[in-house]
């Protein structure tokens, strides 16, 4: 998969927005998006550093690849809106 960036249009928001989910700024906060080429995007707080060290000994992350970490509620509200396939 190639790690370059490119412009592909996000087509949906999976689960609550934040504001729905407490939020009181509603504008900043952990959240899942579906691209249109059907990938996802996450936005959540970059715990590279702390968890690096700590994946499984077949988990790899490349220099380019940051790990996310969303909270429970948030995946939970979007597991609704995940494709079985």
């Amino acid at each position: 998969m190639s790690h370059e960036p490119s412009a592909v249009p996000i087509v949906r928001r999976l689960g609550d927005p934040p504001r729905q989910r407490g939020s009181l700024s509603g504008d900043s906060c952990p959240d899942l998006f579906e691209l249109a080429d059907g990938s996802f995007a996450v936005i959540g707080t970059d715990r590279t550093e702390e968890l690096d060290g700590l994946l499984p000994a077949d988990a790899a992350r490349a220099d380019y690849e940051r790990i996310v970490v969303i909270t429970r509620d948030t995946l939970l509200r979007a597991k609704r809106d995940i494709p079985d396939a």
